[in-house]
């Protein structure tokens, strides 16, 4: 079954199951995912209960969408994603993010658990994704291109929207939330990274390092989506972190920063939701 095929049969069996048109979607990442019972749930659908859908087997990973409002925003969240470290392909990895594109979702929020690299992060703390490397992974849009979707050769100039950051940055300091800026690193798992890595990639211009996102952004870039992602900074990088690094650490800092995610999200929802309802694109 080619990419294409598989997004349409995955497409035709949620439209059975799930009457709800998202305006935005939104991917949480590891020790995030308590966002979503926030919301006034409409329905929920396990990933597993998808034909051909790729399923989450990471700890703190639900894995199921949640279709619902918050604070009025219609939205669908993905409880939990999918790693190409779990032996997912990229296309397959990113078949989600397609497949809330084909459901009307406009925006896409990423979140994740990331290795904070710029000099003064703290654990805990929030990143704006202002840009990202993604060439230590697989392009998700190799192979035969779905015309339906996008073109063959996508212009990355502006992946992560300027006027949702303004939205963020705006929020974080009315809210008095700390938010630094920065460009995320994607690598491919599961192996946390070296200090001479983590060396290389603040040499290349990285704030931030983890597992995810990049991929899924391109992915709906090439869509026409308009993007904003925020790292929750779970650790220092390898060669910074006076410890060894685990997943244990990730999610706990997760849990502890979650009171602030949820305001930071929630305030930025109803804002892009406002900004589309205008009728104003980016």
């Amino acid at each position: 079954m080619t990419p294409e095929e598989k997004l349409q049969a995955c497409y035709e069996a949620v439209s059975v199951k799930i009457q709800f048109q998202p305006e935005i979607a939104v991917v949480l990442g590891s020790g995030l995912g308590d966002f979503a019972n926030s919301i006034d749930i409409v329905a929920t659908l396990p990933y597993a209960e998808i034909p051909q859908f790729p399923v989450s087997t990471v700890a703190g990973h639900n894995g199921r969408f949640v279709f619902g409002y918050a604070n009025g925003v219609p939205v669908a969240i993905m409880q939990g994603r999918v790693h190409l470290y779990e032996g997912y392909a990229p296309e397959d990895a990113i078949l989600p993010i397609r497949l809330l594109y084909r459901m009307g979702a406009k925006v896409l929020v990423l979140t994740n658990a990331a290795g904070g690299i710029q000099h003064g992060m703290k654990a805990g703390e929030f990143m704006l994704i202002t840009d990202h490397i993604s060439n230590f992974v697989p392009s998700p849009l190799r192979g035969a291109n779905i015309d339906s979707l996008g073109t063959r050769f996508p212009d990355m100039s502006e992946v992560y929207s300027k006027r949702l950051q303004a939205v963020l940055r705006k929020i974080a300091i009315n809210e008095n939330i700390p938010l630094k800026e920065g460009v995320y690193l994607q690598t491919a798992g599961p192996a946390y990274e070296t200090p001479a890595e983590i060396r290389m990639f603040r040499t290349l211009g990285a704030d931030a390092v983890g597992m995810s996102t990049a991929i899924e952004a391109m992915a709906a870039r090439h869509c026409g989506m308009e993007i904003c992602g925020v790292s929750c900074i779970s650790n220092l990088a390898a060669g910074i972190s006076p410890t060894p690094l685990c997943h244990a650490e990730v999610k706990a800092a997760g849990d502890a920063a979650a009171p602030q995610f949820r305001k930071l999200i929630t305030l930025a929802l109803t804002e892009i939701y406002a900004l589309l309802e205008g009728g104003v694109t980016a």
